[in-house]
């Protein structure tokens, strides 16, 4: 299994879309406070459906309290700030991928914690700002379980 770290979500409907994508995936969801919304808002269980029951969200005071309970094998950074490209990284059972809050990404105390060939970026268009969120987080996603042979799904 690998992780999906939310630091200071701040969307309801993203989180909720990205509830949906990991109860699809396999992949565990995990929440850094603190975020602009309650896990029982309206538009987060409108854009989650009933997903919530089948992907468990763990909920943490801190990054680094998700440092300390999880104890990820390897951690990647998913920025705009990165050099290497999301398919670049071997990722691995264990692995956790970070992202940053909508309105200003991973914050450079984030960053500077992470190995500088870990924080990655997708590719865009020279004169783009960013992705929406949920997007940015199914094309990481999709490309760590394509190289994980898609485990756990049965279409191995």
């Amino acid at each position: 299994m690998l992780h999906v770290v939310l630091y200071e979500p701040e969307i309801p409907p993203n989180t909720g879309n990205i509830i949906r994508l990991c109860a699809n995936t396999g992949f565990q969801l995990h929440l850094i406070e603190p975020m602009g919304f309650d896990l029982d808002d309206k538009k987060l269980r409108r854009a989650g459906l009933d997903y919530q029951e089948w992907a468990p969200v763990q909920t943490h005071s801190s990054l680094q309290d998700f440092f300390d309970k999880i104890q990820p094998k390897t951690c990647y950074a998913c920025s705009t700030k990165g050099t290497r490209s999301h398919t670049e990284a071997s990722y691995e059972e264990g692995a956790a991928l970070i992202f940053g809050p909508e309105t200003r990404g991973l914050p450079s105390t984030v960053l500077d914690q992470i190995e500088r060939d870990n924080i990655l970026r997708l590719p865009m268009m020279p004169t783009s700002r960013s992705l929406n969120l949920s997007n940015s987080v199914a094309i990481f996603v999709y490309e760590a379980w394509r190289q994980l042979d898609f485990a756990g799904s049965g279409q191995q």
